[in-house]
């Protein structure tokens, strides 16, 4: 058996595989080692009790996460999983790594992960190459989740937000700017915070204003993680996350305008990722 998991800030997704089947699908809280230490790690892969049935018959986990970037983060998720699967082998790397396998179909693309944060990378088939890599969602992220859940509050705060869409936004959270403040500087997580206004972006997006962010915050995208690439035009760009599935009309326009050939775009890579592990034969035999 493998396991498979695919992590970001807010989620994380589990798939169980022994040969090329799938028996067991579930969802954790997400795994950051941002945020989290190892023994939470810990604790919350224990808390899947239908998982630590088979922890003895696990041969390899395959993990990619939010966070993971560097040796010392994934490091700290290594130790957390090794702990509760002894008898394994247990591979971690980053987030943009996952989404560059889950959309590989054999020939050499771009990749752009656009969900609670932002990345993109050029996979070949062999190495994953990054031009401007992730710097979080305080220094960068832009077209990211979190990066239009700033803009909303920012206008909210600052009494710029259409009055129509004032009184909706005060209607369905009844929040203050203490409360704002609080979540974003003093507690955790501020990043999942601020993502989660999102989806009151979503439900509004046909509005001028939205319609406006939304181009501007995409096209930041396109210039800052994909522009980068000197040949970004040569290659067909896939699209994973919730920003490109919800916005995938604007991002298609923002594509069109800057003569960029669309390829995949999924929401969540797992499904993806699973076949690309059995397809590499990362099955048991």
């Amino acid at each position: 058996m493998i396991l498979i998991g695919t992590s970001g800030s807010s989620k994380c997704d589990w798939q169980l595989i022994q040969g090329k089947e799938t028996v067991l699908n579930l969802s954790s809280s997400g795994i950051n080692p941002y945020f989290y230490t190892e023994d939470i790690i810990e604790v919350s892969v224990r808390s899947l009790s239908e998982l630590l049935k088979h922890a003895d018959e696990i041969e390899a986990v395959f993990f990619y996460g939010s966070g993971c970037s560097s040796k010392k983060l994934q490091n700290i998720v290594v130790r957390a999983l090794a702990k509760v699967f002894t008898k394994s082998h247990i591979y971690v790397n980053h987030d943009i790594v996952a989404a560059a396998f889950a959309t590989y179909d054999g020939t050499p693309s771009f990749t752009c992960l656009m969900g609670t944060g932002a990345n993109s990378c050029f996979f070949d088939g062999d190495i994953v190459r990054q031009e401007v890599p992730g710097i979080d969602y305080v220094l960068g992220d832009e077209g990211s989740g979190a990066y239009f859940g700033k803009i909303l509050l920012q206008s909210f705060l600052r009494k710029q937000l259409p009055p129509e869409i004032a009184t909706v936004f005060e209607q369905t959270y009844n929040i203050t700017k203490h409360d704002i403040l609080q979540n974003v500087y003093m507690k955790p997580f501020a990043n999942v915070y601020l993502a989660s206004f999102s989806e009151f972006i979503h439900q509004h997006m046909d509005h001028p204003f939205f319609r406006v962010i939304l181009k501007d915050g995409i096209r930041k995208y396109v210039e800052i993680y994909l522009e980068s690439f000197p040949n970004h035009k040569k290659y067909t760009v896939n699209f994973v996350g919730s920003i490109p599935f919800f916005f995938e009309d604007i991002l298609k326009e923002i594509l069109i305008e800057k003569e960029i050939e669309l390829g995949k775009i999924i929401k969540e890579p797992i499904e993806q990722l699973v076949q690309y592990h059995i397809n590499k034969h990362y099955t048991t035999k």
